[in-house]
């Protein structure tokens, strides 16, 4: 009998998605799961998937939260990641599963054995994270570990609290350490981003934790502090030449029109019923003229949460991954796209709705409405696949919500 999912999907959306989403999130999940941990002498005792990302492709990544009982009687929670197609990561076990008639191979994996991300193994111990600090020339003796934000396949962030104060390690594959710490020297001085303290080859980057409130926290309070439109400006003025030309970036950083039709084929496949609607929010984001903007440095994926406030300053910029050439008003529709899903998000949104004004106000002073709204639309449909991707309750609703957002934007 099949191991059921501890929370199923809507049952009359399945037979709309993909044979991966279908695989993956259906009752056989279960059972590819139980071949596997059968042969670790493991029991699957209950499967809750808890995010899925999928691409415009059909290829999927689904994290989950099982339960597993063991041979000597005790049981324990486990995070598992199951991928398809062009996510599965060399060196992840493969099964094949069956769904709608087709065979899916499947990778496999356990946390922390993320088979695209071989620092995290050791990042997730506390006991290998003293070691490695110490090899490293860092004090602080053996810390208290927290998880910050996994995906799988992907990255992940691991804050690591030491008697010499806060670290973060950012695991990333290994491919990719040395451009982003390019990335973190290449800004430094410039803006105020965490200095790289250490890199290691299997891809860890050693952050040190930054003072300052993040911007959102302050957003959801009264807004005392909040920087002004003239001061972010400042900040993305900023940032240095040398970022536009580092290679290995992604091609237009932040530039979310051009990433429209890969948001709506996610959520098309995602939610069936939501195609005509995504169909016609496409064609009118393809019919906007775009207008000619300089090509300067970016940060990219600029928002709320990227940015740390003290008395009115940014004295925190983070994640700067895809910090690299494209166009300013994408940074700041990427702003503004956020600021408005804040607006239905908060429990008491008055002071980001006042702030979301100023801003607005301020861009529609550069820039014109035909220009900016059609990328704040944008923008909002990629967030629009974020109740699906987390597996939030009752996400088809709050997707509809977030592309109704969209909808109101393009106009």
């Amino acid at each position: 009998m099949p191991t059921p999912l501890l929370s199923s999907p809507v049952p009359a959306l399945r037979h709309d998605w993909p044979p991966s989403l279908q695989l993956l999130l259906g009752e056989a999940a279960g059972d590819i799961w139980t071949t596997v941990l059968d042969a670790t002498g493991g029991r699957l005792r209950g499967l809750r998937a808890t995010s899925t990302a999928l691409q415009s492709d059909g290829a999927a990544v689904v994290q989950y939260a099982a339960e597993v009982g063991w041979a000597d009687g005790h049981t324990t929670r486990e995070v598992l990641a199951a991928a398809t197609g062009a996510r599965i990561p060399p060196g992840a076990a493969v099964l094949e599963g069956e769904a709608d008639g087709e065979v899916v191979r499947v990778g496999l994996w356990r946390w922390p054995l993320d088979p695209a991300l071989p620092g995290l193994a050791w990042a997730s111990s506390s006991a290998d994270v003293a070691g490695r600090l110490a090899e490293l020339g860092l004090p602080g003796g053996r810390p208290r570990l927290r998880l910050r934000a996994y995906r799988p396949g992907r990255r992940a962030v691991v804050e690591a609290t030491t008697t010499a104060g806060r670290l973060f390690l950012k695991v990333v594959a290994p491919s990719a350490v040395t451009r982003l710490a390019e990335r973190h020297a290449a800004l430094a001085g410039a803006v105020p981003v965490p200095p790289v303290l250490a890199a290691t080859p299997d891809g860890v980057l050693v952050l040190p934790g930054l003072r300052g409130t993040p911007m959102r926290t302050l957003l959801a309070r009264d807004g005392a502090g909040l920087p002004d439109p003239a001061h972010l400006d400042a900040l993305l003025d900023a940032l240095p030449p040398a970022v536009a030309g580092l290679p290995g970036g992604r091609r237009a950083p932040g530039d979310a029109l051009a990433r429209a039709g890969g948001h709506a084929r996610v959520l098309a496949a995602a939610v069936a019923p939501l195609r005509p609607r995504l169909e016609a929010l496409t064609a009118v984001l393809a019919a906007v003229d775009p207008g000619e903007h300089e090509q300067v440095p970016v940060h990219g994926d600029f928002y709320e949460s990227q940015l740390l406030v003290d008395a009115g300053a940014v004295i925190g910029l983070l994640d700067v991954d895809t910090a690299g050439r494209g166009a300013r008003i994408d940074d700041w529709a990427t702003l503004l796209a956020h600021l408005v899903l804040l607006e239905r998000v908060l429990p008491r949104p008055g002071t980001v709705v006042r702030y979301r004004r100023d801003v607005e106000a301020a861009l529609l002073r550069r820039w014109p409405a035909g220009q900016l709204r059609p990328r704040v639309a944008a923008v909002l449909l990629g967030l629009a696949t974020g109740p699906f991707r987390v597996q939030q309750v009752e996400w088809p609703s709050r997707t509809d919500e977030r592309l109704d957002l969209a909808e109101a934007w393009a106009t």
